[in-house]
């Protein structure tokens, strides 16, 4: 009998029209720090973290209706 002593995590992609309040629901849910985005055509367009859109849901010009590729094209905050 084999033994599995990893098991490859499993990423999941989502469109990047999917509000950052669906997205970190979906990871909390799931259990995962990153999704996989992807475009109307199903080719990937990026990625992006849990700690990142957190970053962004605290920013002052957050509102409920960020998309991900809104986040995508947005300049990181420094430190």
């Amino acid at each position: 009998m084999a033994r599995i002593d990893h098991l490859d995590a499993i990423e999941l992609r989502v469109f990047d029209d999917m509000t950052v309040e669906v997205a970190l629901s979906i990871m909390a849910g799931a259990g995962v720090e990153h999704l996989l985005l992807c475009d109307g055509d199903d080719e990937r367009t990026g990625s992006v973290t849990r700690a990142e859109l957190a970053v962004h849901r605290g920013s002052s010009g957050y509102t409920d209706s960020v998309r991900l590729r809104d986040v995508l094209g947005a300049p990181r905050p420094t430190r």
